[in-house]
């Protein structure tokens, strides 16, 4: 019954149930379904709802992130068997995303990351209190084609600018989409400092890198 068991991860994500999509996942592993069939639509799809009820303001932010752990903890799961049998996912496109320097807010980040991943792109998230030159050359090593920049305080926020003109210096930018976003940005600082867009809220920021990604 692969396709209830699609259902049953779907539903346990929704619902931020670990331990339930733990015993899932085993029971999936044991019945031989497709473990990519399995994260993209059981894991992943689950995801997305929460996505899409947070956007419509049905579920709070909790939902989302409980929602966000387990869908880590079942991809975690799963991934070795993949591995094993060499299967690979396709993606829409590589995004690398990260809080900048001087701060060490991480949960919009980390949300960001999460519906990203469950919309299909790849991505690389490294972390909080990134230096400027280290979100340059993490482009080039994962040939990134969308970059997201956080920052959730106003003293941070040049540090968005100086990442954007570091990628000019050293002839990155026309190879990088940069997305960004915090509590304190706008649309208009994303105009003022060149950036390729501006997302609010998680729901956005993964519509925002489809879009750029022509999808």
């Amino acid at each position: 019954m692969p396709s209830s068991i699609l259902e049953q991860l779907s539903q346990a994500v929704i619902e931020g149930d670990i331990d339930k999509v733990k015993k899932l996942c085993q029971e999936a592993i044991e019945r031989n379904v497709d473990p990519l069939e399995a994260i993209t639509n059981g894991l992943a799809k689950g995801v997305k709802e929460v996505g899409d009820r947070f956007g419509r303001s049905e579920v709070f932010l909790v939902d989302l992130i409980m929602a966000g752990e387990a869908m880590k903890v079942g991809t975690a799961a799963l991934l070795p068997k993949m591995k094993e049998a060499g299967m690979q996912r396709q993606f829409l496109g590589k995004v690398l995303i990260g809080t900048v320097k001087g701060d060490i807010h991480s949960i919009g980040k980390d949300i960001v990351a999460t519906l990203m991943e469950a919309e299909g792109f790849e991505v690389n998230n490294i972390g909080e209190d990134i230096p400027d030159e280290m979100f340059v050359d993490k482009v080039k090593v994962y040939e990134s084609n969308i970059l997201g920049l956080s920052s959730l305080m106003t003293v941070t926020m040049p540090a968005q600018s100086d990442v954007i003109g570091l990628l000019e210096k050293q002839a990155l930018r026309g190879q990088v989409k940069v997305i960004i976003g915090g509590a304190p940005t706008s649309q208009n600082w994303a105009e003022e400092i060149g950036a390729d867009g501006w997302a609010g809220d998680a729901v956005s920021a993964t519509k925002k890198a489809r879009e750029l990604m022509g999808k």
